[in-house]
C-alpha cells in the first residue's frame, strides 16, 4: 500500500518528548515565586470589586475615569499594563464606569481627529472635530512592590500593589486600595 502526503514540506510531524497541553486561564499556575497570571488575575479582581463598591462608583452615574500606568517598584519584569488592562475590562464590563482616552492612547486620538479633519475624501458632518472629547472626572494610578527574602533552602517573596482613583476636579484621594501576595518556594 502506497500514501500520498498532499501539502507536506517532506516531513511528518510526530509527537516527542516534550508535550504540550491547553489549560485553565484562571487556573492557579505555581510554577514559580515569580509574579504570575494568578497574581494579575487576583489583583485586578480584588481592585475592580473596590472600586465598585466606592462611592464615586456606586452611586450610578458613569463617572469617566482615565487609567494611568501602574508604576513597577519590584525588581523583576511585571508588564503593568496588563494589569491596568486587566482592571479597565472588569470595569466596562460592569457597566458604571466610562472611560476617557489615557495618556497612552492621546496621541493616537489626536493624530485620528487631525487625519478626519485634514482628509478631503471624510463628509465633514460625519468626523470627529476637535475640541469634543470628554474629560475623566477620576484618574487611576497604582504602583506594585515587592521584598525579596531568601535563606538557604527557603525564598520568600512578598507583593504590594496598591491603587488609587483621584478626582481630578478637586484633586481629592477618593479611594485607595491594597493588595498583598506572599509566595514561598522551598526547594528539597
Amino acid at each position: 500500500m502506497r500514501l500520498t502526503f498532499w501539502g507536506t514540506r517532506g516531513s511528518i510531524s510526530t509527537p516527542g518528548k516534550d508535550t504540550v497541553r491547553y489549560g485553565d486561564a484562571r487556573g492557579v499556575e505555581t510554577v514559580t515565586n515569580q509574579f504570575g497570571s494568578t497574581d494579575l488575575q487576583m489583583i485586578a479582581e480584588s481592585m475592580t470589586r473596590s472600586l465598585l463598591q466606592s462611592a464615586a462608583v456606586a452611586s450610578n452615574n458613569l463617572p469617566v475615569v482615565t487609567v494611568q500606568e501602574v508604576r513597577n517598584k519590584t525588581s523583576e519584569y511585571i508588564d503593568t499594563r496588563s494589569i491596568t488592562d486587566s482592571i479597565r475590562a472588569e470595569l466596562q464590563r460592569s457597566g458604571k464606569v466610562r472611560f476617557a482616552v489615557d495618556s497612552a492612547g492621546m496621541q493616537n486620538q489626536k493624530e485620528e481627529i487631525n487625519r478626519q479633519q485634514d482628509d478631503e475624501y471624510y463628509d465633514r458632518t460625519q468626523t470627529s472635530r476637535k475640541g469634543r472629547m470628554v474629560g475623566a472626572q477620576y484618574r487611576l494610578e497604582g504602583n506594585i512592590s515587592s521584598i525579596v527574602k531568601q535563606a538557604k533552602d527557603v525564598k520568600d517573596v512578598y507583593y504590594k500593589f496598591n491603587l488609587q482613583m483621584w478626582n481630578i476636579q478637586s484633586g481629592l484621594l477618593e479611594l485607595t486600595d491594597e493588595k498583598e501576595i506572599r509566595k514561598t518556594t522551598t526547594k528539597g
